[in-house]
């Protein structure tokens, strides 16, 4: 019977040990340089998860080839992204889409817009409209050069990068460019700056937006756990969730899936990207 208890005590204590070595691994979470005033934002989301048993890290990256290497490794476990980048990593299979935020006004989505001086011709949807002409865009974006490219073949004047959405917006602002393709929701929040600006197309099409996509390597059980605690800060009275919601901005997470993407991965492949883009 001493024996028996012995044992049994062991096996109590090894279990402990497993439970502790389980609970002290980290989520780790890819964050690129072009993203890293994001971090603060993400901060008491992060202080949530931990309060719910699931610690998570920043893991910095270069840029976005650097963060696919590690989802295709395992070096990371998960990534909050646009609708580009996120929908390259699902077509690679490299990652799933697991949850994304609903803000204050009830947005869940995005979708690309056309910007020119006012009086400028109306987009018709022919890529020939761009002929000539300097364009400006957030690159490997749904609403900037995967859109701009998924209308086909053109010859631009020039073709400019900005570092985002909103640098594309000021960049066609002061004249820089003749046409930008941006967010519409930078659009609809900045338009009063530049009254010298019109939209004159957009993609009808809507592309989910700050998806959480979690690795392929990651157990479906962590996974479904995640997305419980998230789906759950809904309704979560306490501090934590509150300081999670107000810094980002939203009500909720909802349950995302790769068949919220189609629109998504339709424009990224008439972009001309196929499973062996190296971003």
């Amino acid at each position: 019977m001493k024996k028996i208890a012995l044992a049994l005590v062991a096996a109590l204590v090894l279990l402990g040990v497993t439970r502790l070595q389980a609970a002290a691994e980290e989520l780790k979470i890819a964050i690129t340089q072009a993203q890293a005033g994001d971090a603060r934002k993400y901060q008491p989301l992060l202080d949530y998860l931990a309060k719910k048993g699931v610690p998570a890290k920043f893991i910095s990256t270069q840029d976005y080839p650097s963060s696919a290497k590690l989802f295709s490794t395992g070096g990371v476990d998960a990534m909050f992204g646009g609708s580009g980048i996120s929908g390259a990593m699902i077509m690679k299979k490299y990652a799933d889409p697991l949850v994304r935020p609903v803000t204050n006004s009830g947005s869940s989505t995005y979708h690309g817009v056309i910007i020119a001086p006012k009086g400028a011709p109306a987009f018709a949807g022919d890529a020939a409209y761009f002929n000539g002409k300097r364009v400006i865009f957030a690159p490997l974006a749904t609403a900037g050069e995967f859109y701009f490219r998924s209308l086909g073949a053109s010859s631009p004047k020039e073709i400019l990068k900005a570092a985002n959405h909103g640098a594309a917006m000021d960049g066609i602002g002061r004249g820089v460019a003749d046409v930008a393709v941006l967010k519409n929701h930078v659009w609809e929040a900045e338009k009063s700056k530049y009254p010298q600006l019109e939209k004159v197309g957009e993609d009808k099409g809507e592309n989910p937006d700050g998806t959480l996509i979690v690795s392929r390597k990651l157990s479906a059980a962590s996974a479904k756990n995640i997305a419980d605690i998230l789906l759950g800060i809904k309704t979560d009275t306490s501090a934590e969730a509150a300081a999670a919601r107000d810094s980002l901005k939203i009500r909720e997470f909802i349950p995302t899936t790769a068949a919220d993407f189609a629109h998504t991965i339709e424009l990224i492949e008439k972009s001309g990207v196929g499973d062996a883009f190296g971003f």
